[in-house]
């Protein structure tokens, strides 16, 4: 290691001597399948996969592509890091140096202090990596040079990013970044401050943030605890205060195998990140079940948790990103998720991007093929989330040895007259969860609306579907008379879906959109499909464990293959 790149290894032992290291720093974070297929010379871009050739990162599509912008926040260097070796070292300088020399003079894409936050911040914590051993393509000093000087670009322009999360994530990078360079952050007691203010900004009463996205949360309190561990005893009480409310909510958005819920365009989080920010922040240990945290409920019991959204999709700037998701629920069985949302599909394309925000993506409840909002049009080619429910109703009414949630949204009213109403119910074991969904008019003017929309058609009746949409690693089948659907999870265990015959069940595709999986993943979903013919139609499901109940060995980890 050279003299220079010894300069950040002096910093990053003055860094951890000063507390337990740096959380949502990115080393150990990247995938190593990714790193693979960047090592093969294959990219993904706009969820096609293209072929490098031999070409550096930067020259595969126009500067002005959304996907090349992307790239200037250095995400591929964690993928390379992940995977190791001295190939992929030798490709990650040959990309670092190729962007030095293209856009290291503070011009072009990528200037944002956003992108540089999160450049600074993934160079910083892949530092020692890059810089292990020799390689032909290295030159540290001028590796050393462009992180000092966008560290001066950041000090002078961090006050620029859009909101207060980016300029949380900008004052977190600068701390860090100036820790490792000089021993010790420049300004602290004023950078403390303005962290202190926009933490409180940030982050709500509840713990919770206006795109009411999980992963967006978790990304935040990692930018904060962070700087915290930085920052000392000179950490503002705000920021202190803010942390903990975030901490409680995160907790209680957290699946029992320990990833997000996957909501309004955030993915599970990367394995272990979140474990790891917690415990690195302590604090308390986290609210109780029955509290409506950002908008979610959340049922679990013993090795199981469910995760319904339980309020309108965000609205504002953040309805850009917003899911039409309302009254859809996630349900994790120890370390094995069963019933899921497709996801965002942002990381693989526009069309895809578009279909993981629609209702028919979730699992609830849809109404004649119709979201429960639908995408707009808005400034600069966003697509946001309009015509969503107005109220959605949710309270707790445990009973007969369940934990019950009740919820209702009204976004299909003024069309079809019909209000959702959704209520599930989890047994102390977390052996079963019973549902019930109830299309139903609300008075007169609802009866008159219904009676018209059931008379439109060639058919009479709404048709409805009930989406249950399954984890890849689930494997469906249906019982010899195809009322009951066999759900088998990797663990070993079997769930039976089952219903009160309202409705038609059946096996349909559906997809898994990860952004940690280079391509979205084919699965399957079951569906009760029916019609409302009535004021009130009501369909009755369970899901419920058979079989042993024991832990398995294979119940207890995940294996690269395993879509995460």
């Amino acid at each position: 290691m050279g003299d220079r790149a010894a300069t950040l290894a002096r910093g990053h032992a003055r860094a951890r001597a000063r507390g337990p290291g740096l959380p949502g720093g990115a080393r150990g974070f990247g995938d190593p399948a990714r790193g693979r297929d960047l090592l093969a010379g294959r990219h993904l871009r706009a969820g096609q996969q293209v072929e490098g050739r031999g070409r550096t990162i930067w020259s595969l599509g126009p500067e002005a592509d959304p996907e090349t912008a992307t790239q200037h926040r250095f995400g591929w260097l964690d993928d390379l890091a992940a995977l190791g070796g001295a190939a992929s070292r030798d490709l990650a300088w040959v990309w670092l140096m190729d962007w030095i020399g293209r856009y290291g003079d503070g011009r072009g894409p990528g200037w944002s202090p956003e992108a540089v936050a999160e450049r600074l911040t993934r160079w910083l914590s892949n530092s020692a990596w890059v810089c292990q051993s020799p390689s032909p393509q290295a030159d540290e000093a001028a590796f050393l040079r462009s992180l000092s000087m966008q560290s001066r670009w950041l000090a002078r322009h961090w006050h620029r990013a859009g909101d207060e999360a980016g300029r949380i994530a900008a004052l977190a990078a600068l701390l860090q970044v100036e820790t490792a360079l000089f021993g010790a952050p420049r300004h602290a007691a004023r950078r403390a401050a303005a962290l202190g203010q926009a933490a409180a900004s940030a982050i709500g009463p509840g713990g919770d943030v206006a795109s009411r996205d999980p992963e967006a949360l978790l990304e935040l309190f990692c930018a904060l605890a962070a700087a915290a561990v930085i920052l000392g005893q000179a950490t503002a009480p705000a920021q202190r205060d803010a942390m903990a409310r975030a901490a409680r909510t995160l907790r209680a958005l957290r699946h029992a195998d320990g990833g997000l819920a996957r909501f309004h365009g955030g993915g599970r989080g990367t394995e272990g990140r979140l474990e790891r920010a917690l415990a690195e922040a302590g604090g308390a240990a986290g609210p109780s079940p029955f509290d409506l945290r950002m908008g979610f409920a959340r049922l679990a019991s013993a090795r199981t948790t469910v995760l319904l959204d339980a309020a309108p999709p965000p609205r504002g700037p953040d309805a850009a990103r917003a899911h039409a998701s309302t009254l859809a629920f996630e349900m994790t069985c120890g370390r094995r998720p069963l019933i899921v949302s497709c996801g965002s599909g942002t990381h693989h394309g526009p069309d895809w991007r578009r279909a993981g925000r629609a209702t028919l993506s979730h699992s609830t409840l849809c109404l004649d093929g119709h979201s429960s909002a639908r995408l707009g049009r808005g400034a600069g080619g966003s697509e946001p989330l309009v015509d969503g429910p107005r109220e959605v109703l949710a309270h707790r009414a445990d009973s007969d040895g369940l934990q019950r949630i009740e919820a209702s949204h009204d976004a299909w009213r003024a069309a079809f007259g019909l209000t959702h109403d959704r209520r599930l119910g989890l047994d102390r074991g977390g052996l079963t969860l019973v549902g019930e969904d109830l299309l139903t008019t609300l008075g007169p003017a609802d009866e008159r609306a219904f009676d018209a929309a059931s008379h439109a058609g060639r058919d009479p009746g709404v048709a409805f579907t009930i989406r249950f949409h399954l984890h890849p690693d689930v494997e469906p089948a249906l019982d010899t008379q195809g009322a009951v659907a066999l759900l088998r999870l990797r663990s070993g265990e079997v769930w039976r879906l089952a219903h009160d015959g309202g409705a038609r069940l059946s096996l349909a595709p559906s997809v898994y959109l990860e952004k940690s999986r280079p391509r979205p993943v084919p699965t399957q979903q079951v569906v009760l499909s029916g019609r409302a013919m009535a004021y009130a139609t009501l369909v009755r499901w369970s899901l419920v464990r058979s079989g042993d109940a024991a832990l398995a060995p294979r119940d207890l980890w995940r294996g690269e293959g395993d879509p995460a």
